[in-house]
């Protein structure tokens, strides 16, 4: 077995300044936990602040120190987000192992030859894990137990321990501490001159057992595979829901958008493990209480995107809602932000693809609708939908380019006509050609000699009659014969005439000019 143990130190503090406004980000901050400093961040440190310091005292050295309270349930958020990263690569995922909170493990032997090897392995798990915004420490080892140990020692670089002969030096020189019941007898120990867990394996084992408890040696013989280590794997939610309490309050979207961005990342981290594609979230704005006095004033606001193609990309998603978020005037302040999904699509992940493809071309095209469906809002982005009418100007009607809920593409109901410069119909007849633009009216032209002019100029005909005869069943009777005719300068024009001299249908008598030939 091949274990890889992800600590995150700074898991509690990183968790807290994801609450904060992007302007706070480089400020010297600090995490209190019963009045005193648990953690403090690097601006924090150059001053002077440092973890077990009285707040009054941290607040003495950095006056303009940003404090925080600890939370494990916000950390238990933050840490179970890593995991469902770590999902993506093997279903053997155990969150908050090895004595520690803040550690994931992952048993990844049967992975390795997927990924093409650890180091690749290792490479796609750190790359994962990156928008999540967490400091990781990374170890790898035979064992579940050695790799959370050694993964706390591994500051600058990641630990690999390949066999339990590398693990056992390793552990041998690890800290006392690290061990659970070491902490707890750390001045005991310390004062007995035992300050690594070499000293420890030296000594014999019935008399540490009666000193400090079997715990001690049973956690050091499961970190050195002596001992069984049996595991609860992790499992994931059929829905997403993931909430970020703000730690001050956002007057304005683009604070929305910060935090939600961080809500982003956990739910694309839960979409990768379970191998599928967001269709469709929620975010949840909840409005800070004393505003909620008018009757006017919602408790929450809601927006939801809906996407035309199904995505896990985590820039594209905040694409999306950065466009929303732009048109929202926010009923009051918020303070709670939550981030649901509950419909997504089962699908095979993407290939890379060297060259452009129409798949690849056509998701630009969806890609782009969604963000001007953003922007605009649905209702406003239409496009035009074949009808089956060989009367050009009834040939194309125009519809909603929006989200159908009974499917993940885009609708292709048939609505009502509209006036439109464009024929996207097929043509009917595959013998002739068509102009693409359409007038949303004919134009009457003058006509001399029995040929049609065009700004007092005759037209040249090229090519024609198509002939079309049609619309009796609905009382708009077209008789026409079309013709391609030609103006002076060279450019292609579509005309037509009444098929009879005395015909019965709706047109007027004489030539028109029905479209342009790009």
């Amino acid at each position: 077995m091949l274990w890889i143990a992800l600590h995150l130190p700074l898991l509690s503090l990183e968790s807290f300044t994801a609450t904060l406004a992007p302007e706070q980000g480089d400020q010297p901050v600090a995490l209190m936990d019963a009045q005193r400093v648990l953690h403090a961040n690097a601006a924090a440190l150059t001053l002077g602040v440092k973890p077990h310091l009285k707040r009054a005292t941290a607040l003495a050295l950095a006056p303009q120190l940003t404090l925080g309270q600890a939370d494990e349930a916000r950390d238990a958020q933050a840490l179970t987000s890593a995991a469902h990263a770590a999902l993506a690569f093997t279903p053997s995922v155990v969150c908050g192992g090895g004595g520690d909170a803040h550690t994931v493990l992952l048993e990844v032997q049967a992975s390795l030859r997927y990924f093409d090897g650890f180091e690749r392995l290792l490479q796609h798990l750190q790359a994962a894990l990156l928008p999540l915004g967490h400091t990781v420490q990374i170890a790898s080892a035979p064992t579940a137990q050695g790799a959370a140990l050694v993964s706390r020692t591994a500051v600058s670089k990641a630990i690999h321990c390949a066999d339990l002969a590398t693990l056992t030096r390793r552990l041998d020189a690890a800290p006392v501490w690290l061990l659970g019941p070491g902490r707890e007898h750390w001045e005991a120990l310390q004062s007995m001159g035992l300050r690594t867990l070499g000293d420890l394996r030296r000594l014999p084992r019935a008399g540490l057992a009666r000193r400090f408890g079997e715990g001690l040696l049973d956690e050091l013989d499961r970190a050195l595979g002596q001992r069984p280590d049996p595991r609860v794997w992790l499992t994931l939610p059929e829905v997403f829901s993931s909430n970020l309490e703000l730690f001050a309050r956002a007057d304005t979207t683009e604070q929305v958008l910060h935090g939600a961005s961080m809500l982003l990342a956990r739910l694309v981290a839960w979409a990768a493990a379970r191998q599928v594609q967001v269709r469709r979230f929620t975010l949840r704005m909840l409005h800070e209480p004393r505003h909620r006095s008018r009757v006017e004033t919602p408790s929450v606001s809601e927006l939801e995107i809906a996407l035309g193609e199904p995505s896990r990309d985590a820039a594209h998603l905040l694409v999306l809602l950065r466009e929303r978020l732009a048109n929202v005037q926010l009923a009051a302040p918020t303070l709670d932000l939550q981030l649901h999904c509950f419909d997504v699509a089962h699908r095979a992940a993407p290939n890379a693809e060297l060259f452009p493809t129409a798949g690849s071309e056509q998701e630009g095209i969806t890609r782009l609708i969604e963000r001007l469906q953003a922007r605009l809002g649905a209702q406003h982005i239409q496009r035009l939908v074949a009808v089956q009418d060989h009367r050009p100007e009834r040939g194309g009607v125009m519809q909603a380019a929006g989200w159908s809920a009974r499917g993940a593409s885009f609708s292709r109901a048939v609505g009502t006509p509209a006036n439109s410069t464009a024929n996207p119909n097929p043509n009917p007849n595959p013998n002739t050609q068509r102009p693409v633009w359409l007038l949303p009216t004919p134009q009457a032209l003058a006509e001399r000699q029995a040929r049609p002019l065009l700004d007092g100029r005759p037209l040249q005909l090229l090519c024609g009659p198509e002939r079309i005869e049609a619309g009796w069943w609905d009382a708009a009777l077209a008789e026409r014969d079309y013709f391609i005719a030609q103006t002076n300068d060279g450019a292609l024009v579509w005309v037509y005439r009444a098929r009879l001299p005395l015909s019965v249908a709706a047109d007027a008598q004489g030539w028109f000019l029905q479209g342009r030939f790009a």
